[in-house]
Order: C-alpha cells, then structure tokens, then sequence
C-alpha cells in the first residue's frame, strides 16, 4: 500500500481567485468557473455500500486526561522513516506521529494552518498577484524533538535536501518547480516558482515533511540517522525502532501545543499478518489495527468494545502491467515480448470479473475501480470501469496473434513482439501476508485461465515489493509482470499523475526514485502534465488530467480493480478518535487519550 492525497475545498478557492487574476494579468478571458468549489466527495457514491458499523466522526464526549498508552498493530515493516526515500503508507502512518507540515487538512476538506500563522492567499498577501511567489509566516517558538528551533532555515534546507543530485529521492515533482526559497528573517519563508505552480499548497505539506539540518549533509541523506530516527516538530519521538518488530514513541516533550499529546507513549507492534493483528485486537493486545479490509467487517461487528473507521479511500486496489522487458534492470526502450501489445493488456482488462472480488472478499462493500482520478473534484466520470466481457478478451488476443495451445493456454503464433510457440504466461505478485490480495489472486488466476492466459504466483514480503532500487524491488527494476497493490491518489492529482504517467518518472540505474512502474512513454501525456502544472484554472486543468487518464485507461497499462474503504479499526477505550479521508489515522493523534 503507498502513500496518497486529494484535492482539498480550500486550495480549490485559492486556486480559482489566483486563476483571476493571472488569467486577467495575461489579458485572456476565464472558463467560468464555480463561486463554491465542490466539496471532495469523502463518502461513497449511492452505488457504494457503507460498512454497517457506523464509522467514528468525532471525538468522544469526556474530558480528556493525561497519561497511558497506546499499542498498534501495523502488518507491514517500513523499510525506511525518510520520506524522501520511501512511498509505504504505513511509513506515512509511523511519520504521522512525529513530524509535521506547514499546514494540513481536516476532514471536512478545508486546508489550515500548522507550523504556519494563516495559510498563504492572495487576499491575505501570502500569494502574488502572478502567483510565482508564495510567502508563509512561520509559528514562533516551534522546536524540533532535538531542542532545534524551527525557522525558515529548515525549509530551505529541506528543499535543498530533496533536489541534491545523486540521493535517490522518490520525487522531486513540485519541488523542482522551486526557483529559490528565501529567508527574510527566521519566521519568514518565500518561495519563488520558475512558473505558476498549481498545487503549490502541497509542498511542505501532507507528507512533505519538514526535516531539521541536524539530519546532515543531503549528499549523505541514504545513511542519515534521521532515516531510522526521525526528528519532528510532531507530537510523540520515536525512542526505539527494532526491525519487523516494534517501534516506541514517546510524547515530544517540546511539542507547542500546551498539556498535547496526553498519551505518554504508542508502540508500534510489526506483525506478520493482518490475521494476527486482527487476533491481537481481538484478544486486547492492541488498541489499534491500521489497513483492515472490508472482509474484516463481519468479525470485527463482532469484537465487544472495537469501533471501526471507514471513510471511501482515494485511488484504491490496481494491477501494475509492465509494458517494457522483465528483465534486472528493465531498458524501458524495449517492449514487454507479451505486455508490450496493448490489445494483450486490453484484454486482460476485459477478462477480470471485478464485481465477483467485490462480491466474494469484499462483501459488496466496495466499487469497481475506473482510474486515477475517482473522486473529488477532479474526478473524471466519463471513465467507466472495463466491463466483463470474456469473448471480447479472447478475441482480442486472437488478433494480437495468441491461439489456444493443446491445454487451452495461448502460444504465439504471429504475435507482436513474441516469438511464435512462446507460452502466454505471467508471472503475478503481491505483498504476501495479505489474504485478500491473495484471494484475489486466485480468482483472478481462474479469470486469465477461462481466457487461455496463465498467470503464476510468486509474492514477497512488501518490503521488498514496496522497496526502493537498493533493496532489489521487482517494480524498481522492471524485473517483474504483473504486481498487485493499492496507491492511492494525491491531494493535489498532479504529483500522482506525474509520478504514474511521467516518462521522466520511470526508474533506471541513473534514475533510482523513479515511480513510473509501467514504463508507459508517450510525449502527448508529457505534455499535458506540464501544461496542467501551469494551469490557473482549475476546470480547466481537471480537463488535462482526464484527458490523460482517458489515454491511460486505452493502454490499459494499470488496471483499476475495486475502491475501496479507508479501514481501520480502534478498541472505545480510546478516545478523540476522529477519522480523515484525506490523511492517516494517525494525523491527529495529539488528541488522542485513553479511559
């Protein structure tokens, strides 16, 4: 599972006034636009079924008190605690709780401040009238967990950090839009953009963390301390971390909010399975289990005394086809022998039964997915789901040249790119650990075989199926078929878009942090993300994303399987709870206290 954001009501309005006025600078007259942004659609459509447990939406009545802990079981380990380095969201659940951003969104949608006074409009003057130049006045008295003051300095430095050549960050998407940040004076940051940028209030924000200079020389960010001892201005410090084990956190004694946190302590506990962590709820040894699935419902209704959160998640499960050779390390030039051929991806499109996973594992609690862009305002509702259509699958493999061999599994015979006799088979992986994915895998295997397409298992731990190019990941390096897993969309689309479909993005030797697992290469999609990173208007730029997804949704290179809910679940013994579709459970965990 990766790390994802969405677009926010408020970004949405100071976007619409800065379209105005850059629109009106440049002499060109606007796309009318709405006066009320619509509201991000955090809920399921009427076609979406709801878990029958209602979901927690705010803070239990009580008066707070200090003291105890908190134990979560979290079913997958982190590979690393640096952002930068790594794209897990149960690092993004673990980094949640010590470090912060400059501002960050609630969940009705509306982005506000955190280590800033007010967040930056062109009414308040936080934002030029071109929009090029965005200015945040800093909180005063702010420390790092370490004593360190937080001024403009760690801005800059961070900046700095992320677009260091040679690190191997994930993404400088954004970021390498900076100009120059200056520091007028220790509470004040101004950054200057090349261009117009967009979604400017993501940088520095959600999960752009900021990170103290005591982490040191950028060019050394892959053996930094930080990576395993993060330094926050958040409300807990991390004490302890032992691998596929547990991680201690224990409260900030420096935190600015006055008696925050109220717990004293949260332990992380690694377990193997999310059966085991559903055991653990189950028996009182935890308090908290992150990523349930909707297949959990019926049980955890069950459990006496554990409560379950469930907003619709943003992006949600999908298959990763790989269109260039498997092969350690992939040459993205050179064309998968059988994925390359888009009517074979189209077909396998076409050959899955979605709606009988949604209804077999998930209980009909969720809905078939349809692209990258599925909910929000920038949700693109001209993109259905492929229906299920075996004969069409089939035929579409007999023109790309695949035949039914004596067993039913196709060879080639006058195939694009494959040699004639070369079997149609697949090799298809997922995290291991996780039952539903795995029982997903079967009915998919059965799918493919009633089509003439052989798919093999082989899974591996998500370290590895998640982990960056030095830990070997089979997606870093192409050296894989088909991979399953869920990444979920950005607040802003533009990162997550850039970050799927950029040809810039597709990781090689010399471009480790790569995220364009595909391979997919088209310079028309190139050149709608760099015009969508430069459109003020905000309809306007929705209709460049769509016209992307659209290009994407015809390769069918990523096949959107389910959406699904945002699961997780908690024990009423503790309190302030409150769930945010746009963030993870753990974003508000200063709150949090026990009874």
């Amino acid at each position: 599972m990766e790390k994802r954001r969405f677009w926010t009501i408020s970004t949405l309005m100071s976007l619409l006034v800065i379209a105005s006025i850059v629109l009106s600078a440049c002499g060109a007259t606007p796309t009318a636009t709405p006066t009320t942004a619509p509201k991000p659609q955090a809920q399921p459509t009427a076609t979406a079924a709801k878990p029958a447990a209602q979901p927690t939406t705010a803070p239990a009545a009580g008066t707070p008190k200090k003291g105890g802990k908190v134990t979560v079981a979290v079913w997958q380990s982190p590979v690393t605690l640096n952002w930068n380095l790594g794209t897990q969201t149960v690092m993004d659940v673990v980094l949640a709780f010590i470090l912060d951003g400059l501002t960050k969104v609630l969940p009705d949608g509306s982005r506000v401040p955190n280590l800033v006074k007010e967040v930056p409009t062109v009414q308040n003057g936080g934002v030029s009238a071109d929009g090029k130049t965005i200015t945040y006045k800093l909180k005063e008295g702010v420390k790092f967990s370490d004593g360190t003051p937080f001024t403009c300095a760690e801005i800059q430095y961070t900046w700095e950090a992320i677009m260091t050549p040679g690190v191997g960050v994930v993404s400088t998407t954004g970021f390498s839009e900076i100009d120059k940040i200056e520091c007028p004076d220790p509470y004040t940051a101004v950054i200057k953009f090349k261009n117009f940028y967009a979604p400017y209030l993501t940088l520095f924000s959600d999960t752009s963390y900021i990170i103290p200079k005591t982490c040191g020389d950028p060019k050394e960010m892959k053996n930094w301390a930080c990576n395993r001892k993060p330094i926050g201005t958040g409300p807990f410090k991390l004490d302890e971390w032992v691998a596929d084990d547990h991680i201690t956190l224990s409260r900030n004694p420096t935190y600015r909010e006055p008696d925050k946190p109220y717990l004293d302590q949260i332990i992380i506990r690694i377990v193997p399975s999310s059966e085991v962590a559903m055991q653990l709820l189950q028996s009182g040894e935890v308090d908290v289990m992150w990523n349930n699935t909707e297949a959990d419902i019926p049980q955890l209704e069950k459990m006496a005394g554990v409560k379950i959160s469930g907003p619709l998640q943003i992006g949600g499960e999908r298959l990763f086809l790989n269109m260039a050779e498997n092969k350690d390390p992939s040459d993205p030039t050179k064309p998968h022998m059988i994925l390359g051929d888009q009517r074979v991806r189209q077909a396998i499109a076409y050959g899955i039964n979605k709606q009988r996973i949604i209804d077999k594992l998930l209980f009909g609690k969720a809905r078939p997915g349809t692209s990258e862009l599925n909910a929000g305002y920038f949700e693109c509702k001209n993109i259905q789901p492929y229906p299920y259509d075996p004969e069409k699958a089939k035929k579409l493999l007999e023109e790309a040249g695949w035949v039914p061999g004596p067993d039913g599994i196709r060879v080639a015979k006058g195939a694009k790119y494959a040699p004639d006799g070369t079997r149609l088979r697949l090799k298809y992986s997922t995290t291991s650990g996780n039952k539903l994915r795995e029982d997903s895998q079967v009915l998919i295997v059965e799918d493919m075989k009633a089509i003439g397409v052989e798919l093999y298992i082989e899974n591996a731990p998500s370290s590895v199926v998640i982990g960056n190019w030095d830990a070997g990941s089979p997606r870093r390096h192409g050296n894989f078929d088909i991979i399953m897993y869920t990444t979920n969309a950005s607040i802003d689309p533009h990162s997550q878009m850039t970050n799927l479909w950029a040809s810039w993005m597709i990781p090689t030797v010399d471009n480790k942090g790569g995220t364009n697992y595909t391979r997919f290469s088209d310079p028309k999609a190139d050149a709608l993300l760099k015009q969508a990173a430069a459109e003020p208007d905000p309809a306007k730029r929705r209709d460049l994303y769509c016209q992307l997804a659209q290009m994407t949704y015809d390769q069918a290179n990523m096949i959107y399987l389910y959406q699904r809910l945002k699961l997780d679940s908690y024990r009423d013994r503790l309190q302030g709870w409150v769930e945010n579709a746009w963030d993870d459970f753990s974003w508000n965990a200063q709150d949090w206290w026990v009874k």
